[in-house]
């Protein structure tokens, strides 16, 4: 079913929960965390989905496939990050916050190589 905006993508709503989930749970990090993790962890998890809704609004789709690239890069950074919080005992429900960035990175790997099809058919 096409789009007519991307919030209309389920990558993109999956993506802005989890951005919501992320700028929540880290208010309660730690202050000296504040100039650190947090900016870091809220930054990855904002360029997800600000990444999907510019390649969204892209024409070509090798330039939408290299947004929905960059997307998944700042997705593994953020995996990256919740298990640096997790080790640290920040979080104290990691596993879920993991299974819903993973599912990210499944979708944003899907939603590129459809994009690439197209550009191969």
């Amino acid at each position: 079913m096409p789009t007519n905006h991307f919030t209309q993508l389920r990558v993109w709503q999956k993506a802005h929960a989890l951005t919501l989930e992320i700028y929540t749970i880290t208010r309660a990090f730690p202050t000296e965390e504040r100039y650190v993790l947090v900016p870091q962890m809220r930054r990855a998890a904002l360029s997800i989905e600000t990444n999907i809704a510019e390649g969204y609004g892209r024409r070509h789709a090798a330039d939408k496939a290299r947004f929905y690239t960059i997307a998944l890069a700042s997705a593994q950074e953020l995996t990256c990050e919740l298990i640096v919080s997790r080790d640290l005992r920040y979080l104290t429900d990691a596993a879920k916050l993991l299974d819903r960035t993973d599912e990210v990175c499944r979708m944003l790997r899907g939603l590129e190589e459809s994009v690439l099809a197209g550009v191969r058919a």
